[in-house]
This record gives structure tokens, C-alpha cells and sequence, in this order.
């Protein structure tokens, strides 16, 4: 009986309202559920306006045991851009980039250093993935050789800071790994090609769906974000770094991060995002999970 909620970006007050449709109450500021808890899949944090609302509300029904936080790579970016290198700078430099990608969350701790650095602690302690016998999520992509090696390699499914500062040397099995964990999977456009994200940023790689068996699949219909140039021609295996994708037969998998747009919808019966896109003017998005064998578009919820 748990009810799946994606990315919130500090949108605190679109929180409290799905929580309120699906039934939770605000008793001295814990909200719960009779029979129910939240797995909410991470990014709480950077873009909104209430970010500090969010994950008081968040951690208050995680301390409480109402709810379980998945880490977003939002969480681990901050914990990089304020990690300190030994030979001065920090693990995620503070280039102009990534500093407006903060800058709303900075700016809403500000002359609450503390209180942010209780947050950052509260980051480390929140896992990279989740899984019981009917379903998985995580924040991204479940990739299962990634999660086989993480669950061997982290502490309690979560970072430590010497993992932290391993995780960001590029090439490493572990940095490949928290890569695509929380970040997804990426594949090289053909040459020449390229677009521009909705941060106004110039790409040339695309997100692809790794629930997808990438042999049969285009470069057009393998992209998660609809990119108008891409064509509809077989994609360059040479340019993934493994051909392993999420069998539809596999357990139910709920994750979030990808910017989606319209009305939520079921990937398959096995797969569903949950990010529509709230910090963009999109909807806060829920799927309340009932037993069901295969995954249902009429437990979708959202506001």
C-alpha cells in the first residue's frame, strides 16, 4: 500500500495538495495515512519556491516512518558542489551552470547555513534505490548489473562521504554507475546533430528509454524527450556502453527525472515515470499502488 510520488522541486505547496488528494492528514506538521506510505524518488530540492517547506515535509514523514526518500541526482549534485577537493574547488565546481542550478536553493538558505548543512547530512542518508519482492525505484534508471554493484559496493544502499569523493573520477565503475543510477542512460546523437535542453543548454546527447531493447530501436524512437532532428534511423550500438535494457517481464519499476509533458501515462505494464514536470509548469504526479499485477493508468494521480 505505497503511493509513489516523483520529482517535487521545491514546489511545497503542490505537494500538500496530492498529499491531501490521496488521503494523507497534517497532524503537527507529519503528514499520514491510515493504511499507507509514501516512496517519494527523489530531486526535492533546486528550481521552486518553497524548497525548505518540501523537505521539511518530506523528512518529517521519513522520521515518523510514513514515507521513504530515494537520493535525486539534485541531492547528490549539492553534496558535490559543496564537498571540498583537497586540492582546493569542490567535487562539482561552481561554474556558472551549475550555480544557477542551485541558486534557488542557496538563495532560500540563506543565513541558515546550518540548517542546510543538516539537510546536506540528511542527503547522505537517504538510499540510491529501493526494492520488495513487487516492485522497484529508484531515481533514474535501474540498470540491474548498476544496482548489483552498487548494493556491493555502498553502505546500506547509501554514499558515505568516502564514496563521494570516489563516485566523481570519471570512468570508475562507481562513478559509471551513480551516473546512470541517477542520471539515466545517454547515447551520442549522429554527427552534427544536436538541441538545446530546457535550461537553454546545448546538448548533444539524448536521455534513451532503458526499458527498451536498443537493437530495434531508432534514434528517434529511443529518445525519452520528443527532439524534433532526431531521425528514424537504427541507432550506433558502438556508441552505448551496453546493450542490457529492462525486460518487460522484470518487477514493476517506478523512477522519476525525465521532464515529461502531457497527460501521465504508462510507459508498459511494468514501467512508469513519475516527473510531468512540475517545475516547469507541468503536474505533480503519484501512482497509488494497490497489489495490482500489472501497472494500472487509473491509479495515476496528480495535481
Amino acid at each position: 500500500m505505497i503511493d509513489f510520488i516523483g520529482d517535487i522541486h521545491g514546489h511545497a505547496d503542490k505537494l500538500e495538495q496530492l498529499l491531501l488528494k490521496l488521503g494523507y492528514v497534517n497532524f503537527k506538521g507529519v503528514y499520514s495515512h491510515p493504511e499507507r506510505n509514501v516512496l517519494f524518488v527523489g530531486d526535492y530540492i533546486d528550481r521552486g519556491p518553497k524548497i525548505r517547506e518540501t523537505l521539511q515535509i518530506v523528512k518529517a514523514m521519513v522520521d515518523s516512518g510514513n514515507a521513504i526518500a530515494l537520493m535525486g541526482n539534485h541531492e547528490y549534485n549539492a553534496l558535490c558542489f559543496h564537498f571540498q577537493e583537497t586540492d582546493g574547488g569542490h567535487l562539482r565546481k561552481h561554474m556558472i551552470k551549475n550555480i544557477i542550478q542551485h541558486y534557488e536553493t542557496l538563495k532560500q538558505f540563506q543565513n541558515k547555513q546550518k540548517e542546510y548543512e543538516e539537510y546536506l547530512d540528511w542527503f547522505k542518508s537517504l538510499p540510491l534505490y529501493y526494492e520488495t519482492d513487487r516492485f522497484k525505484a529508484v531515481h533514474a534508471c535501474w540498470d540491474n548489473k548498476n544496482i548489483d554493484y552498487l548494493r556491493k559496493t555502498l553502505v546500506k544502499d547509501r554514499l558515505t562521504d568516502d564514496l563521494i569523493y570516489q563516485s566523481v573520477k570519471k570512468g570508475t565503475a562507481l562513478n559509471e554507475a551513480i551516473e546512470q543510477t541517477l542520471k539515466g542512460k545517454e547515447l551520442k546523437m549522429p554527427e552534427g546533430l544536436f538541441f538545446t535542453d530546457k535550461d537553454g543548454t546545448k546538448r548533444t546527447e539524448i536521455r534513451i528509454k532503458w526499458w527498451e531493447d536498443p537493437t530495434i530501436m531508432t534514434y528517434k524512437s529511443i529518445s525519452v524527450e520528443p527532439i524534433n532532428n532526431l531521425p528514424e534511423q537504427k541507432i550506433e550500438l558502438s556508441e552505448l556502453k551496453s546493450l542490457d535494457f529492462y525486460s518487460s517481464n522484470d518487477k514493476k519499476v517506478f523512477f522519476g527525472h525525465y521532464w515529461l509533458k502531457g497527460v501521465p501515462s504508462l510507459y508498459k505494464e511494468n514501467i512508469f515515470c513519475l516527473d510531468y514536470s512540475v517545475a516547469k509548469g507541468g503536474k505533480l504526479v503519484a501512482y497509488r499502488l494497490n497489489g495490482e499485477t500489472n501497472l494500472d493508468d487509473k491509479n495515476i494521480m496528480y495535481v
